[in-house]
């Protein structure tokens, strides 16, 4: 029996806030192990956490306090008026 499952298996919080997030899609052969794959993506404070992990959004919700929010706004100004 072919079955697969995809776990968040690496969350990391970066110096600035971000969050970066690596999920493994697996395929099983009768409960082997027979394929792996990774997919990532990051989150930026502010980002909806709705279709995220629990763990994910726990440790954003957690990270995100309203210091880190607003200086990820002020780089986000900063980068903007640079252009």
């Amino acid at each position: 029996m072919i079955t697969e499952q995809s776990i968040v298996d690496s969350i990391n919080v970066l110096r600035d806030g971000q969050i970066e997030v690596r999920r493994a899609d697996i395929v099983l052969r009768d409960g082997t192990e027979i394929a792996k794959t990774y997919h990532r993506h990051c989150l930026a404070p502010g980002d909806d956490l709705g279709d995220q992990d629990e763990r994910v959004a726990a440790i954003a919700e957690t990270t995100w306090t309203p210091e880190v929010f607003k200086e990820w706004q002020e780089r986000i100004r900063q980068s903007t008026t640079l252009i």
